[in-house]
Protein backbone atom coordinates (compact mmCIF):
# COMPACT_ATOMS: atom_id res chain seq x y z
CA UNK A 1 0.00 0.00 0.00
CA UNK A 2 1.70 3.04 -1.39
CA UNK A 3 0.47 6.42 1.12
CA UNK A 4 0.19 10.24 -0.26
CA UNK A 5 1.10 11.42 3.16
CA UNK A 6 3.86 9.38 5.58
CA UNK A 7 4.36 10.30 8.95
CA UNK A 8 7.79 9.64 10.22
CA UNK A 9 8.19 9.52 14.15
CA UNK A 10 10.32 7.41 16.57
CA UNK A 11 7.03 6.02 17.73
CA UNK A 12 3.82 5.35 16.91
CA UNK A 13 0.86 7.02 17.99
CA UNK A 14 -0.49 3.54 20.05
CA UNK A 15 1.30 1.86 22.48
CA UNK A 16 1.12 -2.00 22.82
CA UNK A 17 -0.97 -3.15 25.31
CA UNK A 18 -1.44 -6.72 26.93
CA UNK A 19 -5.76 -7.91 26.93
CA UNK A 20 -6.89 -9.92 29.88
CA UNK A 21 -6.96 -13.04 27.69
CA UNK A 22 -3.67 -12.42 26.85
CA UNK A 23 -3.87 -11.43 23.02
CA UNK A 24 -2.09 -8.45 22.37
CA UNK A 25 -3.92 -5.17 21.49
CA UNK A 26 -3.01 -1.51 20.89
CA UNK A 27 -4.00 1.85 22.60
CA UNK A 28 -3.83 5.55 21.40
CA UNK A 29 -0.93 7.02 23.09
CA UNK A 30 -2.52 10.33 25.14
CA UNK A 31 -0.12 13.51 23.50
CA UNK A 32 -0.80 16.15 21.31
CA UNK A 33 1.25 14.82 18.25
CA UNK A 34 -1.36 12.42 17.30
CA UNK A 35 -4.75 14.62 18.06
CA UNK A 36 -2.88 17.27 15.47
CA UNK A 37 -1.78 14.81 12.95
CA UNK A 38 -4.31 12.20 12.76
CA UNK A 39 -7.04 14.68 10.84
CA UNK A 40 -4.46 15.64 8.11
CA UNK A 41 -3.28 11.71 7.80
CA UNK A 42 -7.45 11.10 7.04
CA UNK A 43 -7.31 13.80 4.64
CA UNK A 44 -4.36 12.40 2.66
CA UNK A 45 -4.57 8.68 2.70
CA UNK A 46 -2.05 8.89 5.31
CA UNK A 47 0.50 6.24 6.94
CA UNK A 48 2.30 6.76 10.02
CA UNK A 49 5.85 4.69 10.77
CA UNK A 50 7.25 4.08 14.02
CA UNK A 51 8.90 2.07 16.91
CA UNK A 52 5.88 0.12 18.83
CA UNK A 53 8.14 -0.46 21.77
CA UNK A 54 10.12 -3.18 22.99
CA UNK A 55 12.09 -5.62 20.99
CA UNK A 56 12.19 -7.80 18.21
CA UNK A 57 11.65 -7.76 14.30
CA UNK A 58 8.84 -5.82 11.96
CA UNK A 59 5.66 -6.20 12.62
CA UNK A 60 3.22 -6.39 9.69
CA UNK A 61 1.51 -3.09 9.44
CA UNK A 62 -2.22 -2.33 10.41
CA UNK A 63 -5.11 -0.35 11.01
CA UNK A 64 -5.21 1.24 14.64
CA UNK A 65 -8.00 3.72 15.67
CA UNK A 66 -8.81 4.76 12.01
CA UNK A 67 -5.00 5.22 11.23
CA UNK A 68 -2.51 3.22 8.97
CA UNK A 69 0.45 1.87 11.16
CA UNK A 70 3.65 0.42 9.77
CA UNK A 71 5.99 -0.17 12.58
CA UNK A 72 9.89 -0.54 12.87
CA UNK A 73 11.62 -3.35 14.63
CA UNK A 74 14.29 -2.72 17.16
CA UNK A 75 17.18 -5.01 18.42
CA UNK A 76 18.60 -4.75 22.14
CA UNK A 77 21.58 -2.88 20.48
CA UNK A 78 19.39 -0.61 18.68
CA UNK A 79 17.39 0.20 21.81
CA UNK A 80 20.79 1.12 24.05
CA UNK A 81 23.21 2.28 21.19
CA UNK A 82 20.77 4.37 19.13
CA UNK A 83 17.69 4.94 21.41
CA UNK A 84 19.78 5.48 24.89
CA UNK A 85 22.49 6.11 23.34
CA UNK A 86 23.35 8.53 20.74
CA UNK A 87 19.58 10.17 21.26
CA UNK A 88 18.97 10.80 24.72
CA UNK A 89 22.92 10.20 25.88
CA UNK A 90 24.55 12.32 23.16
CA UNK A 91 22.14 14.53 21.50
CA UNK A 92 19.01 14.88 23.92
CA UNK A 93 22.03 17.02 26.62
CA UNK A 94 23.98 18.41 23.82
CA UNK A 95 20.80 20.79 22.42
CA UNK A 96 19.45 21.34 25.85
CA UNK A 97 22.52 23.58 26.84
CA UNK A 98 24.62 20.62 28.50
CA UNK A 99 22.39 20.63 31.63
CA UNK A 100 24.02 17.15 31.52
CA UNK A 101 27.49 16.20 29.82
CA UNK A 102 26.51 14.57 26.60
CA UNK A 103 28.78 11.52 25.43
CA UNK A 104 30.33 11.14 22.32
CA UNK A 105 30.83 7.52 21.49
CA UNK A 106 31.47 5.94 17.51
CA UNK A 107 29.44 3.01 18.21
CA UNK A 108 26.76 5.16 19.23
CA UNK A 109 26.88 6.92 16.41
CA UNK A 110 27.41 3.72 13.94
CA UNK A 111 24.05 2.44 15.49
CA UNK A 112 22.03 6.14 15.00
CA UNK A 113 23.05 6.13 10.68
CA UNK A 114 21.85 2.01 10.45
CA UNK A 115 18.24 3.24 12.35
CA UNK A 116 17.92 6.82 10.63
CA UNK A 117 18.47 4.26 7.52
CA UNK A 118 15.57 1.84 8.25
CA UNK A 119 13.09 4.52 8.83
CA UNK A 120 14.08 6.34 5.71
CA UNK A 121 14.06 2.99 3.42
CA UNK A 122 11.00 2.30 4.67
CA UNK A 123 9.50 5.94 4.05
CA UNK A 124 10.99 5.29 0.18
CA UNK A 125 9.43 2.36 0.19
CA UNK A 126 5.90 3.41 1.17
CA UNK A 127 5.18 7.15 0.00
CA UNK A 128 3.65 7.30 -3.32
CA UNK A 129 4.59 8.70 -6.11
CA UNK A 130 5.18 12.50 -5.67
CA UNK A 131 4.12 12.11 -2.39
CA UNK A 132 4.76 14.07 1.07
CA UNK A 133 6.85 13.07 4.20
CA UNK A 134 6.97 14.31 7.21
CA UNK A 135 9.39 13.64 9.43
CA UNK A 136 9.40 14.14 13.33
CA UNK A 137 12.16 14.95 16.01
CA UNK A 138 15.83 14.55 16.99
CA UNK A 139 15.76 10.61 16.89
CA UNK A 140 15.89 10.90 13.06
CA UNK A 141 17.74 13.85 11.70
CA UNK A 142 19.26 11.77 9.44
CA UNK A 143 16.24 10.42 7.85
CA UNK A 144 15.90 13.83 5.32
CA UNK A 145 18.86 12.94 3.19
CA UNK A 146 19.28 9.67 3.28
CA UNK A 147 15.21 9.55 1.92
CA UNK A 148 15.88 12.43 -0.66
CA UNK A 149 18.46 10.30 -2.25
CA UNK A 150 16.25 7.19 -2.57
CA UNK A 151 12.89 9.33 -3.37
CA UNK A 152 13.71 12.56 -5.42
CA UNK A 153 10.37 13.05 -6.12
CA UNK A 154 9.17 13.68 -2.46
CA UNK A 155 8.39 16.78 -0.71
CA UNK A 156 10.21 16.32 2.78
CA UNK A 157 9.63 18.19 6.26
CA UNK A 158 11.22 17.67 8.96
CA UNK A 159 10.35 19.17 12.68
CA UNK A 160 12.29 19.30 15.46
CA UNK A 161 10.44 19.18 18.71
CA UNK A 162 13.55 20.11 21.06
CA UNK A 163 15.54 23.03 21.18
CA UNK A 164 18.07 23.32 18.65
CA UNK A 165 21.43 24.65 20.15
CA UNK A 166 23.75 27.75 19.30
CA UNK A 167 26.84 26.76 17.59
CA UNK A 168 29.21 27.36 20.44
CA UNK A 169 27.39 23.75 21.63
CA UNK A 170 26.65 22.16 18.41
CA UNK A 171 30.13 22.20 17.21
CA UNK A 172 31.21 19.91 20.33
CA UNK A 173 29.17 17.08 17.81
CA UNK A 174 31.86 14.90 16.15
CA UNK A 175 29.34 14.36 13.33
CA UNK A 176 27.79 18.18 13.49
CA UNK A 177 28.50 18.53 9.51
CA UNK A 178 26.25 15.24 8.89
CA UNK A 179 23.75 16.19 10.87
CA UNK A 180 23.33 19.36 9.60
CA UNK A 181 23.08 17.92 5.87
CA UNK A 182 20.89 14.99 7.16
CA UNK A 183 18.22 17.71 7.80
CA UNK A 184 19.17 19.54 4.47
CA UNK A 185 17.58 17.14 2.95
CA UNK A 186 14.23 18.38 3.43
CA UNK A 187 12.38 21.38 1.54
CA UNK A 188 11.06 22.84 4.76
CA UNK A 189 12.86 22.36 8.66
CA UNK A 190 10.72 23.48 11.31
CA UNK A 191 11.57 24.44 14.83
CA UNK A 192 9.46 25.60 18.14
CA UNK A 193 11.25 29.59 18.35
CA UNK A 194 12.94 31.57 15.62
CA UNK A 195 16.46 31.64 17.32
CA UNK A 196 16.29 28.01 16.91
CA UNK A 197 16.03 28.44 12.81
CA UNK A 198 18.58 31.06 12.92
CA UNK A 199 21.50 28.99 14.70
CA UNK A 200 20.65 26.50 12.23
CA UNK A 201 21.34 28.45 9.17
CA UNK A 202 24.24 30.21 10.79
CA UNK A 203 25.69 26.71 11.37
CA UNK A 204 24.83 25.71 7.83
CA UNK A 205 26.65 28.63 6.81
CA UNK A 206 29.78 28.21 8.74
CA UNK A 207 29.90 24.65 8.86
CA UNK A 208 28.87 23.35 5.82
CA UNK A 209 29.13 26.49 3.12
CA UNK A 210 26.33 26.50 1.68
CA UNK A 211 25.01 30.58 0.86
CA UNK A 212 22.21 31.33 3.10
CA UNK A 213 19.66 34.91 2.81
CA UNK A 214 17.45 34.92 6.05
CA UNK A 215 15.40 31.31 6.57
CA UNK A 216 16.72 30.20 3.49
CA UNK A 217 19.28 28.14 2.80
CA UNK A 218 20.65 28.18 -1.00
CA UNK A 219 22.04 24.45 -2.04
CA UNK A 220 24.87 23.60 -5.29
CA UNK A 221 21.83 21.32 -6.63
CA UNK A 222 19.27 24.40 -7.19
CA UNK A 223 17.24 23.23 -4.11
CA UNK A 224 16.18 25.58 -1.26
CA UNK A 225 15.56 24.60 2.27
CA UNK A 226 13.65 26.87 4.33
CA UNK A 227 14.10 26.88 8.32
CA UNK A 228 11.50 28.48 10.33
CA UNK A 229 9.73 28.67 13.74
CA UNK A 230 6.25 26.98 14.03
CA UNK A 231 5.69 26.76 17.93
CA UNK A 232 3.75 23.22 18.68
CA UNK A 233 0.60 23.83 20.75
CA UNK A 234 -1.96 21.77 22.59
CA UNK A 235 -5.59 20.85 21.82
CA UNK A 236 -6.61 23.69 23.70
CA UNK A 237 -10.88 22.80 22.62
CA UNK A 238 -10.60 19.16 24.12
CA UNK A 239 -8.79 20.29 27.69
CA UNK A 240 -11.28 22.77 28.20
CA UNK A 241 -14.02 20.28 27.72
CA UNK A 242 -12.48 17.91 29.65
CA UNK A 243 -12.06 20.12 32.14
CA UNK A 244 -16.17 21.18 32.58
CA UNK A 245 -16.84 17.71 32.98
CA UNK A 246 -18.70 16.65 36.24
CA UNK A 247 -15.87 14.08 36.90
CA UNK A 248 -13.06 16.17 36.27
CA UNK A 249 -14.86 18.89 38.79
CA UNK A 250 -15.49 16.36 41.44
CA UNK A 251 -11.89 15.00 41.13
CA UNK A 252 -10.49 18.08 41.64
CA UNK A 253 -12.65 18.44 44.60
CA UNK A 254 -11.52 15.75 46.26
CA UNK A 255 -7.99 16.21 45.53
CA UNK A 256 -8.30 19.04 47.28
CA UNK A 257 -10.12 17.75 50.53
CA UNK A 258 -7.31 14.86 50.33
CA UNK A 259 -4.55 17.24 50.63
CA UNK A 260 -6.37 19.08 53.64
CA UNK A 261 -8.12 22.17 51.76
CA UNK A 262 -4.88 24.20 51.95
CA UNK A 263 -5.15 27.82 51.02
CA UNK A 264 -2.73 27.46 48.13
CA UNK A 265 -1.90 24.38 46.10
CA UNK A 266 1.25 24.55 43.69
CA UNK A 267 1.81 21.85 41.54
CA UNK A 268 4.69 20.87 39.15
CA UNK A 269 4.14 17.51 36.24
CA UNK A 270 7.02 16.51 34.48
CA UNK A 271 9.00 13.69 33.42
CA UNK A 272 11.72 12.72 35.34
CA UNK A 273 14.35 14.40 33.88
CA UNK A 274 17.24 16.66 34.80
CA UNK A 275 16.30 19.41 32.30
CA UNK A 276 13.06 20.23 34.05
CA UNK A 277 14.15 21.63 37.14
CA UNK A 278 12.26 19.84 39.92
CA UNK A 279 14.75 19.56 42.44
CA UNK A 280 15.86 23.40 42.22
CA UNK A 281 11.90 24.49 42.23
CA UNK A 282 11.48 21.97 45.47
CA UNK A 283 14.33 23.53 47.28
CA UNK A 284 13.03 27.47 46.67
CA UNK A 285 9.07 26.33 47.90
CA UNK A 286 10.95 24.47 51.44
CA UNK A 287 12.76 28.06 51.57
CA UNK A 288 9.72 29.92 52.07
CA UNK A 289 8.23 27.60 54.56
CA UNK A 290 11.75 27.69 56.04
CA UNK A 291 11.87 31.30 56.11
CA UNK A 292 8.15 31.87 57.70
CA UNK A 293 6.50 33.15 54.42
CA UNK A 294 3.62 30.44 55.03
CA UNK A 295 3.27 26.56 56.87
CA UNK A 296 2.01 23.65 55.61
CA UNK A 297 -1.02 24.79 56.71
CA UNK A 298 -1.59 27.51 54.38
CA UNK A 299 0.33 25.44 50.47
CA UNK A 300 1.59 22.24 49.76
CA UNK A 301 3.62 21.20 46.87
CA UNK A 302 2.44 18.82 44.48
CA UNK A 303 4.91 17.45 42.17
CA UNK A 304 4.29 14.37 39.92
CA UNK A 305 7.03 12.66 38.20
CA UNK A 306 6.36 10.68 35.32
CA UNK A 307 9.23 8.05 35.23
CA UNK A 308 11.29 8.11 32.38
CA UNK A 309 14.01 6.41 30.81
CA UNK A 310 14.98 4.17 33.78
CA UNK A 311 17.59 2.53 32.12
CA UNK A 312 20.15 5.21 32.07
CA UNK A 313 21.75 6.08 35.14
CA UNK A 314 21.30 9.68 35.15
CA UNK A 315 17.87 9.18 35.71
CA UNK A 316 18.52 6.49 38.18
CA UNK A 317 20.20 9.27 40.09
CA UNK A 318 18.30 11.82 39.62
CA UNK A 319 15.10 9.94 40.85
CA UNK A 320 17.21 9.00 44.26
CA UNK A 321 18.44 12.64 44.46
CA UNK A 322 15.08 13.67 44.56
CA UNK A 323 13.67 10.92 46.77
CA UNK A 324 16.02 11.89 49.63
CA UNK A 325 15.23 15.45 49.24
CA UNK A 326 11.47 15.65 49.41
CA UNK A 327 12.01 13.20 52.62
CA UNK A 328 14.30 15.75 53.98
CA UNK A 329 11.63 18.53 53.50
CA UNK A 330 8.81 16.49 55.06
CA UNK A 331 10.98 15.25 57.66
CA UNK A 332 12.13 18.85 58.72
CA UNK A 333 9.34 21.13 57.72
CA UNK A 334 6.13 18.79 57.73
CA UNK A 335 3.73 17.50 60.32
CA UNK A 336 1.22 14.77 60.72
CA UNK A 337 -1.11 14.17 57.66
CA UNK A 338 0.64 17.52 56.86
CA UNK A 339 3.64 16.83 54.43
CA UNK A 340 5.14 20.27 52.80
CA UNK A 341 5.63 18.21 49.47
CA UNK A 342 3.21 15.37 48.11
CA UNK A 343 5.25 13.25 45.84
CA UNK A 344 4.02 11.25 42.86
CA UNK A 345 6.29 9.25 40.85
CA UNK A 346 3.94 8.08 38.29
CA UNK A 347 2.40 8.36 34.87
CA UNK A 348 -1.30 9.70 34.91
CA UNK A 349 -4.45 9.49 32.45
CA UNK A 350 -5.01 12.78 31.29
CA UNK A 351 -8.61 13.25 33.13
CA UNK A 352 -6.44 12.56 36.54
CA UNK A 353 -4.07 15.26 34.57
CA UNK A 354 -7.32 17.98 34.12
CA UNK A 355 -8.38 17.32 37.49
CA UNK A 356 -4.77 18.10 39.34
CA UNK A 357 -4.74 21.41 36.60
CA UNK A 358 -8.31 22.48 38.20
CA UNK A 359 -7.52 21.89 41.73
CA UNK A 360 -4.03 23.59 41.70
CA UNK A 361 -3.69 27.34 42.33
CA UNK A 362 -0.26 28.01 40.86
CA UNK A 363 1.27 25.57 38.16
CA UNK A 364 4.98 25.31 38.33
CA UNK A 365 7.01 25.05 35.28
CA UNK A 366 10.81 25.68 35.48
CA UNK A 367 12.93 23.70 33.24
CA UNK A 368 16.56 24.53 32.85
CA UNK A 369 15.68 24.44 28.73
CA UNK A 370 12.90 22.79 27.02
CA UNK A 371 11.89 23.24 23.22
CA UNK A 372 8.38 24.03 24.17
CA UNK A 373 6.68 22.23 27.93
CA UNK A 374 3.07 21.68 26.75
CA UNK A 375 2.44 21.46 30.46
CA UNK A 376 2.24 24.90 31.24
CA UNK A 377 -0.72 25.50 28.08
CA UNK A 378 -2.63 22.72 29.22
CA UNK A 379 -3.03 24.19 33.01
CA UNK A 380 -3.93 27.36 31.05
CA UNK A 381 -6.92 25.51 29.31
CA UNK A 382 -8.27 24.33 31.96
CA UNK A 383 -8.86 27.27 33.95
CA UNK A 384 -12.00 27.77 33.18
CA UNK A 385 -12.53 30.34 35.48
CA UNK A 386 -9.77 32.54 34.25
CA UNK A 387 -8.29 32.27 37.51
CA UNK A 388 -5.10 30.41 38.55
CA UNK A 389 -1.22 31.41 38.25
CA UNK A 390 1.87 29.92 36.43
CA UNK A 391 5.34 30.30 37.42
CA UNK A 392 7.44 29.54 33.92
CA UNK A 393 10.85 29.02 33.02
CA UNK A 394 11.88 31.87 30.65
CA UNK A 395 14.10 29.10 28.82
CA UNK A 396 11.03 27.06 28.33
CA UNK A 397 9.62 27.77 24.34
CA UNK A 398 6.32 28.71 25.87
CA UNK A 399 7.53 31.69 27.58
CA UNK A 400 7.62 33.26 23.91
CA UNK A 401 4.10 33.24 23.88
CA UNK A 402 2.32 33.45 27.76
CA UNK A 403 4.25 36.32 28.66
CA UNK A 404 1.81 37.10 31.40
CA UNK A 405 3.22 34.10 32.90
CA UNK A 406 5.82 34.91 36.53
CA UNK A 407 8.84 34.64 34.22
CA UNK A 408 11.90 33.36 36.06
CA UNK A 409 15.17 32.11 35.56
CA UNK A 410 15.47 28.33 36.96
CA UNK A 411 18.47 28.91 38.06
CA UNK A 412 18.25 31.64 40.59
CA UNK A 413 16.96 30.13 43.16
CA UNK A 414 16.10 33.50 45.25
CA UNK A 415 14.49 35.22 42.36
CA UNK A 416 12.14 31.77 42.01
CA UNK A 417 11.13 32.28 45.26
CA UNK A 418 10.25 35.70 44.79
CA UNK A 419 8.19 34.87 41.94
CA UNK A 420 6.61 31.70 44.07
CA UNK A 421 5.57 34.29 46.68
CA UNK A 422 4.10 36.78 44.24
CA UNK A 423 1.68 34.02 42.63
CA UNK A 424 1.11 33.11 46.31
CA UNK A 425 -0.62 36.80 47.22
CA UNK A 426 -1.43 38.01 43.85
CA UNK A 427 -4.84 39.46 43.96
CA UNK A 428 -7.98 37.53 42.43
CA UNK A 429 -8.09 41.23 39.53
CA UNK A 430 -4.58 40.32 39.14
CA UNK A 431 -4.64 36.53 38.19
CA UNK A 432 -7.76 37.26 36.53
CA UNK A 433 -6.00 39.51 34.03
CA UNK A 434 -2.90 37.12 33.54
CA UNK A 435 -4.79 34.05 32.74
CA UNK A 436 -7.51 36.05 30.56
CA UNK A 437 -4.72 36.45 28.04
CA UNK A 438 -2.84 33.28 28.17
CA UNK A 439 -5.98 31.71 27.64
CA UNK A 440 -6.81 33.63 24.79
CA UNK A 441 -3.37 33.04 22.66
CA UNK A 442 -3.86 29.12 23.32
CA UNK A 443 -7.44 29.37 22.00
CA UNK A 444 -6.03 30.93 18.76
CA UNK A 445 -2.74 29.04 18.47
CA UNK A 446 -3.91 25.88 18.94
CA UNK A 447 -2.25 22.15 17.63
CA UNK A 448 -4.11 22.16 14.83
CA UNK A 449 -3.10 25.23 13.60
CA UNK A 450 0.32 24.17 14.13
CA UNK A 451 -0.26 21.34 12.22
CA UNK A 452 -1.89 23.46 9.53
CA UNK A 453 0.49 26.00 9.52
CA UNK A 454 3.69 23.69 8.78
CA UNK A 455 1.98 21.73 6.30
CA UNK A 456 0.57 24.78 4.00
CA UNK A 457 4.43 26.01 3.79
CA UNK A 458 5.46 22.12 3.13
CA UNK A 459 2.81 21.85 0.17
CA UNK A 460 4.67 25.70 -1.50
CA UNK A 461 7.82 24.15 -1.33
CA UNK A 462 8.89 24.20 -5.11
CA UNK A 463 11.73 21.59 -5.32
CA UNK A 464 10.01 18.53 -5.52
CA UNK A 465 8.81 18.19 -9.94
CA UNK A 466 6.32 15.67 -9.25
CA UNK A 467 4.91 16.36 -5.46
CA UNK A 468 1.65 16.70 -5.40
CA UNK A 469 -0.81 19.52 -3.07
CA UNK A 470 -0.98 17.87 0.39
CA UNK A 471 -4.71 18.95 1.44
CA UNK A 472 -6.00 20.67 4.46
CA UNK A 473 -7.18 18.53 7.39
CA UNK A 474 -11.55 18.82 7.90
CA UNK A 475 -12.06 20.27 11.01
CA UNK A 476 -15.39 20.61 12.51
Amino acid sequence: MSADLVIVANRLPVDRVTKPDGSVGWRRSPGGLVTAIEPVMRANDGSWIGWPGGTGPDLEPFEADGMHLVPIGMEPEDVSEFYEGFANGTIWPLYHDLVAKPEFHREWWDRFVHVNRRFAEKAAGIASEGGTVWVHDYQLQLVPQMLREMRPDLRIGFYLHIPFPPAELFQQLPWRRQILEGLLGADLVGFQLPGAAQNFVRLVRQRVGHKTHRDTVYLPDGRTVTAKAFPISIDAAGFEQLAQTDAVADRAKAIREALGNPRKIFLGIDRLDYTKGIYARLRAFSELIRDGHFDVEDAVFVQVAVPSREQVEQYRILRDDIDRLVGRINGALGRIGKPAISYLHTSYPREEMAALYRAADIMVVTPYRDGMNLVAKEYVACRLEDDGALVLSEFAGAAEELRQAWLVNPYDINGMKSALLEAYEADDKQLNRRMKAMRKQIRQHDVAAWADSFMLDLSSAENSTHAKSVQPAVRS
